[in-house]
């Protein structure tokens, strides 16, 4: 279950995604799969290839993308999420979320 995001930023991750732009939405998230990881960020971008590409500089392996066929996108946890965050400028993200 997400939560911590309204639904205007969901809307504006959407279309970012659907426009063929990288886009990030981070929020809270609990799954008893991931224990201590209590938030989320997808990186989207419905451009596979240029998904691929930007995940490829992260050590992102393709068959890690949640193939959703309007939203591919990485789901990113734990330390690679704010590193990347952090490497991204995603400051406001990191901070809102305390990662």
């Amino acid at each position: 279950m997400a939560f911590g995001i309204d639904r205007s930023e969901l809307i504006t991750w959407k279309h970012e995604v659907s426009s063929g732009n990288i886009s990030f939405l981070t929020h809270y998230w609990m799954d008893k799969r991931f224990p201590g990881c209590y938030s989320v960020t997808k990186v989207g971008c419905s451009d596979l290839q240029k998904l691929m590409d930007w995940g490829k500089a992260y050590n992102l392996q393709p068959q890690w993308i949640h193939r959703d066929e309007n939203y591919p996108h990485f789901d990113l946890f734990g330390d690679r999420q704010k590193r990347i965050l952090a490497n991204e400028g995603k400051w406001d993200q990191i901070d809102k979320f305390n990662l």
